[in-house]
């Protein structure tokens, strides 16, 4: 449950971010304090659009059965790992200027106090994150029943709880750790979920006949670190690791890596503002 704990604090944290930015120029600028209920207007509307889109999942998972039902896991498991791969890089992309750009759009709608268009941003980023979190945990298997479902459902939870107190953390001016030390350690642990997903979805894709395992298993490390239980199968979920890989499997995962490098140098560090109490 480690993944499905991660992706919800560090999705719950970026728009936690963008909610913080607005919130804090709000509280700075008391003569638009009329925005304030926009805000929230905003952030109540992006978690309906991300349940609803969460129920349409489900709902429309129903209409599937045998192997169709497996290809859309498949697809949901492989969109999850795209999508996390995507959310990275935008992040490196845009978090340079993040802070200012939520600032000079704020300035703007206070002088023509045409504040729902900070509504639509704002339930926008709300939903943008909640929708990626559905497809994620669809993605790590959401559709779990009894005490798997509860486990899941409480890693779920705990991992917004967590994100609460990291954005709490994060606002103490850097006493305890940094935007820049948070995206840098999560940056690095999402690339290394979406590679895991993409050896879920390949393996299932193996299961299925529709991709050739090539050789099978290349090797056997079991004896070295087991897969399927404790610190092995921890690893083994958080990185994608296999004790009994297929060839196709490992060369998909090479092929990833060489991607993300390749990404990693076209795309420059994210560097985030620090978002700051209001009036300091």
């Amino acid at each position: 449950m480690g993944q499905v704990l991660f992706i919800v604090w560090r999705e719950s944290v970026e728009a936690m971010l963008v909610i913080g930015i607005l919130y804090a120029w709000l509280k700075a600028h008391p003569e638009a304090g009329a925005g304030m209920r926009y805000l929230w207007g905003g952030v109540a509307a992006g978690i309906a659009a991300a349940l609803a889109l969460g129920g349409a999942i489900l709902a429309f998972a129903e209409f599937f059965a045998g192997d169709a039902q497996d290809w859309f896991q498949i697809a949901m498991v492989l969109a999850a790992a795209l999508l996390i791969v995507h959310m990275v890089f935008w992040m490196k992309r845009h978090g340079r200027t993040l802070k200012h750009d939520l600032e000079a759009g704020m300035a703007r709608t206070a002088v023509t106090a045409n504040w729902w268009g900070m509504l639509v941003l704002v339930m926008l980023a709300v939903a943008r994150e909640g929708s990626e979190t559905v497809i994620f945990l669809y993605g790590l298997g959401l559709a779990q029943q009894g005490i798997a479902l509860l486990q899941f459902t409480l890693a779920a939870l705990a991992g917004f709880a967590l994100a609460l107190a990291t954005f709490g953390l994060l606002q103490l001016g850097g006493k305890v750790f940094s935007w820049r030390a948070f995206f840098r350690f999560s940056e690095t642990v999402l690339l290394l979920l979406a590679a895991s997903l993409l050896v879920t979805g390949a393996e299932k894709l193996v299961a299925l006949g529709w991709l050739p395992p090539l050789l099978d298993p290349l090797w056997h490390s079991a004896w070295l670190l087991d897969d399927s239980a404790g610190l092995g199968g921890l690893i083994a979920a958080l990185t994608g690791y296999r004790a009994q890989p297929a060839l196709i499997t490992v060369l998909l995962y090479a092929g990833y890596w060489v991607v993300i490098g390749w990404l990693s140098r076209r795309s420059p560090p994210a560097v985030l503002a620090q978002v700051r109490p209001a009036g300091t």
